[in-house]
């Protein structure tokens, strides 16, 4: 509220100033004469001045306050634990005064130390003045709290501190006053009902706050970068309990969306790419809530420390146009990850990127992996934003070897992908990807007839893409909700002769809360390759099953038709099922329980009998960047050579 507001509430709720007059004569007192003849001497003692003295207090004297008459008879200075309590406020008390009271009273912030009388009457004051203030706020112009110290009760040993509030009547609204507001034309209904504060309603300063606030956002959403919202202004009529209330609004001219113009010192990328990011076009209507979108989203492009975006008056009439300056933040990233998963062995993951080597965002990142199974090297690069907001093309270049029981497999590949992306700033509803690869691939495995051993060099084109349907409430650990997707990868593949295939699959999953603490999860998978017969396909294109990702309780990969030495050769289909309950336990901890199963198949279509099942616990670490998860599992209906017992480390659900 304005100055002008809170004077005359206070001045009406009967506070008082009071003018004290203070002259220095004193009773009795005359004014020095010098004898005739004899001068004054300075450094003579003063006369004595009677009538001047102060008496210091008597502490052992019984105290005449009313908030301490209580504690007369008792050692003022002896220190003793106390209680307290506030009476009279039922009835008018919100949940939000309570909590407003509680984070703010000075006995409450000592409750359980010991204090001697003196704290307690100044505590007790304090509070006073605290919560007659908070009544006031509500509309309770008339309250008054007193305070009362009881003496120590005998079956606690504890003092007892009473605010005895009497609130009063409750003050209501007889008139409102939004002056000015009727300069926005027909959007005028929006601004006053965005207020939402009416004659009639009480003198809540909280709602009114409230309502000055969204009157402000609602007219920044409506096409107004230039309103101004004064602040209100609430005048008290005590003998009437009532007041009135008078907000000054200029909402200026509606604007549309100009340019986007840089302002000196910008230093991180131009006009043009904030445009690409931004979700408002030239000619669109003004909308604040689109430009706080643009501000929060150029802070995630980790490439900005701070950003100044604010509206100016277009070049061309009727238009507003974005001005911006970006400060750079540090460019480079290093980054590790470590894992480990029974039958995928340990793995450690090495990463350093300039985020912005070519710009804008233009990103080189270089890659390497190296774990017991799988090594990698690989330069990629990676434009974000790259034409809208979230869209990423990527190019990359590797070299991998896998040492997989089904396969050992060194690759060269070549791919490039341009994908809408999601994150855990901007979730997105529906997310896909469009790529191409080319690889070439050396791969090991064995005859299945014979078990013989055998290298096979396969070249393969693929142009893989995707399509996603995320509707839950939480990217990397949902509660309600339910997830889609479906791929697909037409591939060329040449080895001996050319020939074709499709590889297609379908995820989704489901959650649902379904009570405080506790999430039922449910996912499936389905998987085909249609088009040419299993030993004809790269073993690493094949399907497969079984590890952290998949059936938990298993080895990776290991699930599905085996060859003579015992080991996984995968298959033309995949049939995936899980479900689990995340039971919130205490602070960041959880257990998950879960069951798993999925099969692999030779033939083109997904089966559903011979499942193989496994089931086992979970504990969960959630972190403020996610759930770090902890799985021991182990098979139900293990094949011969299946470990008994399987662990899974990883950051996030598993699915």
């Amino acid at each position: 509220m304005s100055s002008r507001g809170r004077r005359a509430g206070r001045l009406a709720a009967g506070a008082s100033i009071i003018l004290v007059a203070w002259a220095p004569a004193v009773a009795g007192a005359q004014a020095p004469v010098a004898s005739a003849g004899v001068p004054l001497d300075p450094d003579a003692p003063l006369a004595p001045l009677p009538g001047i003295g102060v008496d210091w207090p008597d502490l052992s004297a019984a105290p005449t306050d009313d908030a301490t008459a209580a504690t007369a008879g008792t050692d003022v200075v002896a220190e003793r634990r106390y209680g307290w309590r506030i009476d009279g406020i039922d009835p008018v008390a919100t949940p939000l005064l309570r909590q407003r009271f509680a984070d703010n009273s000075t006995l409450n912030a000592n409750d359980g130390a010991p204090a001697n009388a003196a704290q307690l009457d100044r505590r007790a004051r304090e509070d006073a003045e605290l919560l007659t203030t908070l009544l006031r706020s509500a509309g309770y112009y008339d309250a008054q709290v007193a305070t009362r110290i009881d003496p120590p009760a005998a079956a606690t040993g504890r003092t007892q501190v009473v605010l005895e509030a009497t609130p009063g009547g409750l003050y209501h609204l007889t008139d409102v006053t939004l002056s000015g507001v009727a300069a926005a034309g027909a959007q005028t209904p929006d601004l006053t009902r965005a207020f939402g504060v009416t004659a009639g309603d009480p003198v809540d300063a909280d709602a009114i706050v409230a309502g000055t606030g969204a009157l402000a956002t609602t007219a920044g959403r409506n096409g107004f970068p230039f309103a101004q919202v004064g602040e209100p202004e609430v005048v008290v009529d005590r003998a009437a309990k009532t007041a009135t209330l008078a907000l000054a609004v200029a909402p200026g001219a509606q604007k549309r969306f100009g340019d986007i113009v840089a302002l000196p010192g910008n230093r991180v990328f131009g006009p043009d790419h904030v445009a690409e990011i931004a979700r408002f076009n030239r000619g669109d209507r003004f909308d604040q809530a689109r430009v706080d979108d643009l501000r929060r989203a150029l802070i995630q492009t980790g490439l900005v420390s701070s950003v100044e975006l604010k509206p100016v008056d277009g070049r061309v009439p009727g238009t507003v146009d974005m001005a911006v300056k970006l400060d750079p933040a540090p460019p480079h990233t290093v980054a590790g990850e470590a894992g480990y998963g029974t039958g995928e062995g340990a793995r450690l993951e090495l990463s350093w990127t300039h985020r912005n080597l070519f710009p804008p965002e233009g990103a080189l990142t270089i890659r390497s992996v190296l774990g017991t199974q799988e090594q990698l090297s690989s330069l990629v690069y990676r434009r974000n934003n790259f034409h809208g907001r979230d869209r990423v093309l990527t190019f990359q270049v590797a070299a991998a070897h896998q040492n997989r029981d089904a396969y050992d497999a060194k690759t060269y590949s070549l791919s490039g992908t341009l994908e809408r992306q999601t994150n855990i700033f901007f979730q997105k509803t529906w997310t896909w990807s469009l790529g191409a690869e080319l690889l070439a691939s050396d791969e090991r495995d064995v005859i299945v007839s014979t078990g013989a051993p055998r290298r096979r060099t396969f070249l393969i084109g693929a142009l893989p893409t995707s399509l996603i349907y995320d509707g839950t409430d939480d990217l990397l650990n949902p509660t309600r909700g339910f997830r889609l997707g479906g791929r697909f990868s037409p591939e060329l593949s040449l080895q001996g002769t050319a020939f074709g295939y499709a590889r297609v699959q379908f995820d989704g999953s489901i959650y649902r809360t379904v009570s405080p603490g506790v999430v039922l999860a449910a996912r499936t998978r389905l998987g085909t390759i249609a088009g040419a017969p299993r030993d004809a396909v790269a073993p690493s294109r094949r399907f497969y099953a079984g590890g952290g990702a998949s059936v938990r309780g298993y080895g990776y990969q290991s699930i599905g038709p085996r060859d003579p030495n015992n080991d996984p050769i995968g298959g033309r289909s995949l049939t995936e099922f899980a479900v689990e309950a995340r039971v919130k336990l205490f602070g960041s901890f959880g257990l998950v329980p879960f069951l798993d199963a999925g099969n692999i198949y030779t033939s083109a279509l997904p089966q559903f009998d011979g499942l193989r099942f496994g089931t086992g616990l979970g504990i969960r670490y959630y972190s403020n960047f996610g759930p770090i998860r902890l799985d021991v599992g182990t098979p139900i209906n293990p094949q011969r050579g299946d470990s008994r017992l399987a662990v899974y480390v990883s950051l996030g659900q598993a699915f």
